[in-house]
C-alpha cells in the first residue's frame, strides 16, 4: 500500500520523468515474468506446476460434489497471465526503491572507513542475488542434494532441511539489511552537504533562503527514503513467513513429522444432531453445512499450492530488487555527471 501510494504520487507529477520510468520498468518486468514462467522446474524449482495441478484437481472435485460440471476454475495460461501482470506491478513499485538503494550504497561505501562495514555493505547489496540463487536448482539444490564427492554421491541434507535452511537464510539477510539501514540513511543525509558544497562552487550570489530550502528538502524527503528502504524488506519478510506457515514448513533444521489425526466429517454432523434439540435443528444443520463447506476449501487451497505461489513471489521480489538496484548502480556510477 505504501509503495502504491508513492508510485501514484510519481504519476501525478507532470514535469518529472518518474512516470515514464515506472511504465518502462513495468513493461520490462512483465516481459521478464512471462519469460520466467516458461522456464521448467529443472532450473527454477518454485513448484508452481505441481501446485496449480493440485489446485485444479481439488477444485474440480469440489465442484463435482456440489453438483456442478466444470473443467477447472481457470486455465494455466490465464493463471500465468494474471501472475505476470501482478509481477509487473510489483516490479514497477520496486523500481525507485532499487534505484535509490544503489545511490545510497555508493555514498555509504565512500563514507565507510572500516573494512568490516564495507564488507557488510557489499553483502547487503548482494543479498537479493543470494535469495534468487536459492531457487536456482542447478546451482544450489543439486550441489547440496547430490554433491560431486567421487563415485558415491551422499546428500548433505534432506529436502525438508534444505527448505528450512533457505527460509533461515532469507530471514538473516533481511535482518542484515535492517541493521545496515542507519548507514544508508546517513549517506542520504550527507547529500545536503554535497549540495551546499556544489552551490559554493557556482558563480553568483546564493541567498540564505534558497540554501535553507535546499537543505530542508533533503531532510523532509528522509521519510520517503526510509519507506522505500523498509517497504521491500517488509514484503520479503511477509512472503517468507507466509511461505513457512501456509506451506507447512518448520523452523527446525531437522523437522519432525507432524502426526495430525484426521477427523471424519461424518462424525461432526451426527454428534451435532444428537445433541441439538429439535427446535434448533435447522439452525444447527445450517451451521454444520457452512462448517463443512469451509473445511472443504482447505482441500482446494493446499500447502502445495501455497508453496509454489509464495516461493515464486518471494523469489520475484528479490529478483526485482536486485535488477533495479543493479541498474541504479550502473546509472549512478557511469551515466551521471559528478
Amino acid at each position: 500500500k505504501v509503495l502504491f501510494s508513492l508510485t501514484t504520487h510519481y504519476f501525478k507529477v507532470e514535469d518529472g520523468g518518474e512516470r515514464s520510468v515506472c511504465v518502462t520498468f513495468g513493461f520490462f518486468f512483465f516481459v521478464k515474468a512471462m519469460a520466467i514462467l516458461i522456464v521448467t522446474e529443472n532450473y527454477l524449482e518454485f513448484g508452481l506446476e505441481s501446485g496449480f495441478s493440485n489446485f485444479s484437481e481439488s477444485a474440480m472435485q469440489f465442484l463435482e460434489k456440489q453438483g456442478l460440471e466444470s473443467q477447472g476454475p481457470v486455465s494455466k495460461l490465464t493463471f500465468k497471465l494474471f501472475l505476470a501482470v501482478l509481477c509487473s506491478l510489483i516490479g514497477a513499485f520496486l523500481t525507485f526503491p532499487g534505484l535509490r538503494l544503489a545511490q545510497m550504497h555508493l555514498d555509504a561505501l565512500n563514507l565507510a572507513t572500516e573494512k568490516i562495514t564495507q564488507t557488510l555493505l557489499h553483502i547487503n547489496f548482494l543479498a537479493p542475488l543470494f535469495m534468487v540463487l536459492l531457487w536456482v536448482k542447478p546451482i544450489t539444490k543439486d550441489y547440496i542434494m547430490n554433491p560431486p564427492l567421487g563415485k558415491e554421491s551422499i546428500p548433505l541434507m534432506s529436502e525438508d532441511t534444505f527448505d528450512t535452511v533457505r527460509l533461515w537464510i532469507i530471514i538473516l539477510l533481511c535482518v542484515l539489511r535492517l541493521a545496515m539501514m542507519r548507514h544508508h540513511l546517513q549517506a542520504y543525509l550527507n547529500l545536503a552537504q554535497k549540495s551546499v558544497d556544489q552551490m559554493k562552487k557556482e558563480a553568483g550570489r546564493i541567498s540564505m533562503v534558497d540554501l535553507q530550502k535546499m537543505v530542508a528538502r533533503v531532510f523532509y524527503y528522509l521519510c520517503v527514503i526510509a519507506l522505500q528502504y523498509v517497504a521491500p524488506l517488509v514484503m520479503l519478510l511477509h512472503t517468507t513467513l507466509l511461505l513457512k506457515t501456509l506451506g507447512n514448513y518448520s523452523w527446525g533444521i531437522y523437522p519432525e513429522l507432524n502426526s495430525d489425526t484426521p477427523v471424519e466429517n461424518s462424525l461432526l454432523p451426527s454428534s451435532v444432531y444428537s445433541e441439538s434439540p429439535p427446535a434448533d435443528g435447522k439452525m444447527k444443520i445450517t451451521v454444520v453445512q457452512i462448517t463443512m463447506a469451509l473445511g472443504s476449501l482447505k482441500n482446494i487451497f493446499t500447502p502445495l499450492l501455497f508453496r509454489g505461489l509464495l516461493s515464486f513471489l518471494t523469489w520475484w521480489i528479490a529478483a526485482c530488487l536486485f535488477s533495479t538496484s543493479l541498474f541504479g548502480l550502473f546509472y549512478h556510477q557511469y551515466l551521471t555527471v559528478a
